[in-house]
């Protein structure tokens, strides 16, 4: 199941598929009432809240959704990662069925701005996810930074905050055609920086156009001094009339190696004391997307991105003992069972291209919408099937309406299309990723689905 997310506190972003309940069993009562005003039309105050120099933002979103085809428990090790051998089996005669689930996303954004004068301005931003009542991605926040910025020498801010990569793909590329999760979450890319610190220069004038120019660093984990984490983010963004570029490349070095565009980047693994058992692994994404307003009515967008991973030998960090089993690394696309160059379970490299397309039409408060996301194949030498050989298509309608006063109702359905059965895509970060059809079993499922979201 799939949930969705934003850049900044201006602009939540509004996924289809929000696999989230509600903040805390005491806001049931609110959960009920928001729902019901928003089918209603009944009045409720709406609008960002404003104290001295804060500013608190945010929304909730709250959905059903039927699915077919779904067996949460049917991997007989449930909470294992795909690049594992163990995480291949499945429980025998297990029955896939179509299920009908309730998820509500709760994201709130509290900003702090503070003029300093002479041009010179001061701000903070703070955000977190919850998902069942805990952090969406627990001991991660989405945004804790600072920043100073000037209209002649652009921005500096320093902290944690979202990838370009991820937040840019997910809002409002993915989000606006129901491709959130698809889109911005697979891939080789990562989502939330740890420790970063970003620089976004002022505007320049291209060929009648505004161009925008931005790096990101991040050291991640810092506790990991043989293979030290780093990462470097290039973000442009081109705007001339109705036409809008975005263009990302993200090179990583000794993050945790993995296909999910949505992950946090610290380091090789959770623990820095397993730094010197491993060695150094690298992956990195070359991201183009593009939108153009036809007319008032009509919108196109499209994305096209080239993954590549280095890939990870597969690592026993601690052995096994007479009361715990063996503990691994964080592998990635492995050779299991073979060698080379005299290393048992090598990681291949592989690279893979994806890409992304829709269309919306607006009229009056309805806006209707069409998208799809191809992951492909991959490319690599490794001799052991580990999803290289398959590719997916993931493609959704939706229809959504806007009541004002910060409330939208919507409809979707969607599908997915696996080109064989066996392992999912390498750009996948599970067998049963973004849809709840795992590729082991059928090669088609399909959804659908209605929801509420306020925004305040």
């Amino acid at each position: 199941m799939t949930y969705s997310s934003t850049a900044a506190p201006a602009q939540p972003s509004l996924s289809a598929r929000a696999c989230l309940r509600l903040l805390a069993p005491g806001l049931r009562a609110a959960r009920i009432g928001l729902v019901a005003a928003a089918f209603t039309g009944l009045p409720l105050w709406s609008g960002a809240v404003d104290f001295g120099p804060f500013t608190l933002t945010g929304f909730v979103k709250n959905e059903f959704v039927r699915a077919s085809r779904q067996c949460p428990t049917c991997q007989v090790e449930p909470l294992e990662n795909k690049q594992r051998l163990w995480a291949d089996g499945l429980v025998s005669g297990a029955p896939y069925e179509t299920r009908t689930t309730q998820v509500v996303l709760f994201q709130p954004w509290l900003a702090a701005n503070f003029d300093l004068g002479r041009g010179v301005k001061l701000s903070g931003l703070l955000s977190q996810r919850r998902r069942d009542g805990d952090d969406d991605i627990p001991g991660f926040l989405y945004e804790r930074n600072v920043a100073l910025s000037h209209e002649a020498f652009g921005r500096v801010a320093a902290g944690a905050m979202t990838a370009r990569a991820w937040a840019v793909a997910d809002y409002p590329y993915g989000s606006n055609v129901g491709q959130a999760d698809p889109w911005a979450s697979s891939g080789a890319g990562y989502g939330l920086l740890t420790r970063a610190v970003r620089y976004t220069a002022p505007a320049i004038d291209v060929a009648g156009g505004d161009l925008v120019l931005e790096a990101s660093y991040d050291t991640g984990n810092t506790d990991f001094r043989i293979h030290k984490p780093r990462l470097l983010e290039i973000y442009a963004q081109y705007v001339h009339g109705d036409l809008v570029v975005d263009a990302i490349a993200q090179d990583a070095r000794n993050g945790t190696p993995q296909a999910w565009g949505h992950g946090p980047f610290t380091g090789l693994t959770p623990f820095p004391s397993d730094d010197g058992k491993l060695k150094e692994s690298s992956q990195s994404i070359v991201l183009v997307m593009a939108r153009y307003a036809i007319d008032a009515r009509w919108e196109v967008s499209g994305g096209l991105r080239h993954n590549r991973w280095s890939g990870a030998d597969a690592v026993i960090t601690t052995p096994a003992t007479a009361t715990s089993a063996a503990q691994w690394n964080t592998m990635f696309n492995v050779d299991w069972g073979g060698t080379r160059d005299g290393v048992a379970n090598p990681g291949y490299s592989a690279s893979s291209t994806d890409l992304m397309f829709g269309v919306r039409r607006r009229e009056g408060r309805w806006t209707a919408s069409a998208g799809m996301t191809y992951l492909g194949k991959a490319r690599t030498a490794n001799p052991s099937e580990r999803g290289q050989s398959n590719s997916a298509w993931l493609g959704s309608i939706g229809l959504n309406h806007d009541f004002g006063n910060g409330f939208q109702a919507y409809a979707l359905a969607g599908v997915v299309n696996y080109r064989r059965l066996g392992l999912s895509p390498m750009s996948m970060p599970s067998n049963s990723a973004f849809s709840g059809v795992d590729s082991r079993v059928h090669r088609t499922g399909n959804w659908f689905g209605l929801g509420v979201v306020y925004t305040f």
